[in-house]
C-alpha cells in the first residue's frame, strides 16, 4: 500500500447535511428547524442554566459571602525559608523571587513565622507577623519594613 492509496474506511464518511437549499433537496422551507418555536429563530436557543422554565439552581440557592474588592493580598514566606540565605547582605524581596519562594513577583511580601531560624539576618519584606519579627531578632537578625502598601 502506498500513501497516495489511503482512504478512509467505506460507509465511514458522510456527505453532509445541505439546509436550505429549496424545496427538490428536500430540507428546503423551514431548513430542518420545524415551525415556530424557540429553536426555529434567528439566534434561537437555550441559554447556559436553562431548566425548562423551572427555578434555576443558581437562583434557588442562597447567597452567601462577601467580597472585599479593597483586599490586600501578600505572597507569604516562612521563617524557615530564610534560613537557606548565606552571606551578609539584606534579603529582598527580589532575592525572593530569584531564589523561587515567591511566584507573584508583582505582589507586596508577607513573612509569617513557620519554622525556625539559627543565623542572623536582615530581612527586607512589605509585612512581617509578630512572631516571625520575634524568632529574626532573637537570632540576632533584624526586620526591615519597606514601602507602603
Amino acid at each position: 500500500m502506498k500513501l497516495h492509496e489511503l482512504r478512509p474506511p467505506k460507509g465511514s464518511k458522510r456527505r453532509p447535511k445541505r439546509i436550505g437549499r429549496g424545496p427538490g433537496s428536500g430540507h428546503g422551507k423551514t431548513a430542518t428547524k420545524g415551525h415556530k418555536g424557540l429553536l426555529a429563530r434567528s439566534g434561537g436557543g437555550k441559554r447556559p442554566g436553562f431548566e425548562g422554565g423551572q427555578m434555576p439552581l443558581v437562583r434557588r440557592l442562597p447567597k452567601f459571602g462577601f467580597f472585599n474588592p479593597f483586599r490586600t493580598e501578600y505572597a507569604i514566606v516562612n521563617v524557615k525559608s530564610l534560613e537557606s540565605f548565606t552571606g551578609t547582605e539584606p534579603i529582598t524581596p527580589q532575592m525572593l523571587v530569584d531564589a523561587g519562594l515567591v511566584k507573584r513577583k508583582a505582589l507586596p511580601i508577607k513573612i509569617l513565622g513557620h519554622g525556625e531560624i539559627s543565623k542572623p539576618v536582615v530581612v527586607q519584606a512589605h509585612k512581617f507577623s509578630k512572631s516571625a519579627a520575634a524568632k529574626i531578632q532573637t537570632a540576632g537578625g533584624r526586620v526591615e519594613v519597606i514601602g507602603s502598601v
